[in-house]
């Protein structure tokens, strides 16, 4: 199992600083990934309820980094590890423009991209950005036939009242061929069937195994069902962790524990059959330092 950590993005890592010796730093630690993910906006008084156990956003959302000029950043300043989003609201972006900078973030890292795209959970933050709530998984599935055609293509055209692309040159080019690994989030069965359909893989989150392995079956069931390979899809884990000193309830594993709680799951995760997992240590800590030595101790232990 390939293990990632999430990126100095958000909260008291929302700097350049930050950004440049945690990627520089995962790196020398033997981190394979680092991840980005995507955050418009936290409103004074949310309508929408945050995926959490309390419902709440945190308040290090407040101040959040742009993921794709993180992750371009990044690129520069490390040689080996992927560089992943997880998940990028790919309905929020016209997918021109986004073919054309993840192409760009794949050029400056050599070929080191994982795109990954998701829908979100904030109505609020798609009425910010002028994208229509109710079109968002159309529009995602539009998104993905753009990014096909364009970073496979030349020239490239789209047929649409949303997207038209006439017959047209646009040769930035990802690295990878025929194009990056492409991975999509959600939980629920749409999702999942969607990702056995067009994706690469599913983004996860931490969750009890036995309820991550059945949401799993739907999307190899769903690969087999349009006659591709289920074990050519791939399993990447989000895990949002805070360390704790004394032991956490069982129920709260991966969400909060200690070490060798944490480190315990992962194990467990790597042998039901998880391809990846990537740890979000920036809720739990309050200073580069911290984040970094809770990185060292929990990639020693594993």
């Amino acid at each position: 199992m390939r293990i990632g950590l999430a990126m100095a993005q958000y909260g008291a890592f929302a700097s350049v600083g930050s950004v440049k010796r945690i990627a520089r730093e995962a790196e020398s630690l033997g981190y394979q990934s680092v991840w980005v993910g995507d955050r418009a906006m936290v409103p004074v008084a949310p309508k929408d309820l945050y995926p959490s156990f309390d419902g709440l956003i945190p308040e290090e959302h407040r101040r959040f980094l742009d993921p794709l000029a993180v992750l371009a950043g990044v690129a520069l300043v490390t040689e080996r590890v992927r560089l992943g989003t997880s998940t990028l609201n790919a309905p929020w972006y016209p997918p021109l423009l986004l073919a054309r900078s993840l192409a760009t973030i794949d050029q400056l890292s050599d070929g080191r991209l994982d795109a990954g795209f998701g829908l979100g959970w904030s109505t609020e933050e798609y009425a910010a950005v002028g994208v229509p709530w109710l079109e968002r998984a159309g529009r995602l599935e539009e998104t993905l036939d753009v990014l096909e055609e364009v970073w496979t293509r030349d020239p490239a055209s789209h047929e649409s009242s949303r997207w038209p692309i006439p017959p047209s040159y646009i040769q930035a080019r990802p690295v990878q061929l025929p194009r990056p690994p492409i991975y999509l989030g959600g939980l629920t069965p749409t999702a999942l069937e969607r990702i056995g359909r067009r994706a690469d893989g599913w983004l996860g989150v931490g969750m009890p195994l036995p309820h991550l392995l059945g949401l799993w079956s739907i999307a190899r069931r769903s690969a087999e069902r349009v006659g591709r390979d289920p074990d050519g899809l791939r399993l990447v884990l989000r895990v949002n962790a805070t360390v704790t000193q004394a032991p956490a309830s069982a129920n709260m594993v991966p969400y909060r524990g200690t070490v060798d709680q944490i480190t315990d799951y992962l194990r467990s995760a790597a042998t039901a059959g998880v391809h990846e997992a990537f740890i979000d240590l920036q809720l739990g800590c309050t200073n580069d330092d911290q984040l970094l030595g809770l990185a060292q101790r929990l990639i020693r232990a594993l």
